[in-house]
């Protein structure tokens, strides 16, 4: 124990000050990724030894992980075997370890080895349901004294807290959905607040989340959740809490202008737009019931990535400087091609260009703007270049829709589509 941790404590004997409770806020793991089939496994092994670093640095005595652990609901055995010594490491450092499940998550994959992990300062939390006890969690800190009590939501499914009724429209479906989030999070606020005055426990209430907020943006590698039913929840929503920590949306931020609420983020890039801002993990320290501090802590880059975009010899031009690039890991690519996008021999071109380079171009596409969108375009693009959205809208674009009654079969159309695509992608994740 350091001099300055053990003077702080003595200090606290004198004068009755609180110890400070230090917390971790992360998200989105996606344990288990492949990446245009390349494995993040180096990287998210990387991102743990790496934040177990931090965890020793800052003397932390919580994490948080604020939903998507896991990349899918039957992860490879190799990101179980991560995910659980990475448990192990953490408790060796008598820090506590918060697990929410998220969409991509399976509540049935984190609920296995639950009873297992609460022996190890683990608390998972899979799933809502009606038992508030089970969603509030006391957190001890170094000393083995309360310093906080969670109110641990994490993705909230519509069968957990809706019961579907005949004749109803979307909105207010909608409604409904939002209305029941929103009273589910006050009643939780409240047994916590009862538990902290019933035992005189002067610490603060943190609240999770894995849901979108309203006004906040998305990166590409982000699934909508509750598609067709809650386009997003409004921040209003949520209880009063002393700092609640949220996931599902990859690009760190915070909601409604509140420094209180926010989004870590996920620690690597989950797609080649997550390049544009840091990577973040949250640290939130406490004295008593005050929040004293919220700082953001940079992860570092585990794998080298870049975005090339522009014409044939502009992209030339930019590969140039790869040529001195020593690092043992290649440089992950996407590569944007205007100008020349109609050339249909364009990926035997990018293949010379960069031969000789330690590089790796993961993904090859045409711009998109509207000469990409005529006929010549269309025959030449390859269903990688399309997502499952791309292809529905255009054979769309082939039926014929006039008339009130035709644009509102094309609407039930689309809404049952995406519906259909959530469903399929969340699949695992309902179990």
């Amino acid at each position: 124990m350091s001099l300055q941790i053990r003077y702080n404590q003595a200090l606290s004997t004198r004068t009755g000050a609180h110890l400070s409770m230090k917390i971790l806020h992360t998200s989105d793991w996606h344990l288990g990724q492949n990446f245009f089939t390349k494995s993040r496994k180096q990287e998210h092994q990387a991102f743990l030894d790496w934040l177990l670093q931090e965890i020793d640095k800052n003397q932390i005595d919580a994490v948080i992980v604020a939903g998507d652990v896991f990349d899918t609901g039957s992860p490879p055995s190799y990101a179980r075997e991560m995910y659980n010594q990475f448990v192990v490491s953490i408790s060796q450092r008598n820090c506590a370890l918060v697990v929410l499940g998220g969409n991509h998550d399976s509540v049935s994959t984190l609920r296995e080895s639950k009873s297992l992990l609460a022996c190890l300062h683990t608390h998972v939390v899979a799933n809502t349901s009606d038992d508030l006890q089970s969603q509030l969690i006391a957190l001890k800190n170094h000393d083995g004294e309360i310093g906080a009590i969670v109110c641990a939501v994490p993705f909230v499914r519509p069968r957990d807290v809706l019961t579907s009724q005949a004749g109803e429209s979307g909105t207010d479906k909608r409604q409904a959905l939002g209305d029941a989030i929103k009273s589910h999070y006050h009643e939780l606020y409240q047994a916590a607040v009862k538990l902290r005055d019933d035992n005189g426990w002067q610490v603060p209430i943190i609240a999770t989340g894995h849901l979108t907020a309203l006004g906040v943006s998305p990166s590409k590698s982000v699934r909508d959740i509750y598609i067709g039913t809650l386009d997003g929840f409004a921040a209003d929503g949520f209880p009063p809490a002393d700092y609640i920590a949220l996931g599902h949306i990859h690009r760190p931020q915070i909601v409604a202008k509140s420094e209180h609420i926010r989004y870590s983020g996920s620690p690597i890039p989950l797609s080649f737009d997550e390049l544009k801002f840091n990577k973040q993990v949250v640290l939130v320290e406490f004295e008593g019931d005050q929040r004293v501090r919220i700082e953001p802590i940079s992860v570092p880059s585990f794998q080298p990535m870049g975005v090339l975009k522009g014409s044939l010899e502009e992209i030339e031009v930019q590969l140039s400087e790869y040529l001195e690039h020593d690092d043992p890991k290649a440089v992950w690519l996407h590569i944007e091609v205007s100008v020349q996008d109609y050339l249909s021999d364009l990926q035997q071109r990018i293949q010379l260009m960069t031969e000789g380079l330690n590089v790796e171009v993961l993904q090859l596409q045409r711009t998109r703007g509207p000469k990409a969108q005529a006929l010549t375009q269309e025959a030449k693009e390859t269903l990688s270049e399309l997502t499952p959205n791309d292809v529905f809208q255009k054979r769309l674009a082939l039926e014929v829709f006039e008339g009130e009654d035709e644009l509102a079969r094309k609407e039930r159309i689309q809404t049952q589509f995406t519906q259909i695509v959530a469903e399929v992608e969340h699949a695992e994740g309902e179990e």
